[in-house]
């Protein structure tokens, strides 16, 4: 190992990550079950597909549209 070791050309944060946040939310069942089952056939982590779900959501702009 040596005594100093030159980082004048190192880049800051090129390995930094967005960090995630942990966040109890209440889902209903059925909405559960589905991104569930889909991430099993997909083989990708279910809140992975709901953050998908999520950010398609944002991106897109969509207005919410609640039903009386």
């Amino acid at each position: 190992m040596k005594k100093e070791y030159n980082f004048s050309k190192g880049t800051r944060g090129k390995f930094y990550r967005q960090r995630k946040v942990q966040k109890t939310i209440r889902l209903d069942r059925d909405i559960l079950d589905y991104y569930q089952k889909m991430a099993q056939k997909n083989d990708i982590p279910y809140q992975t597909l709901i953050n998908l779900s999520l950010r398609k959501f944002v991106a897109e702009g969509e207005k919410i549209v609640i039903k009386p």
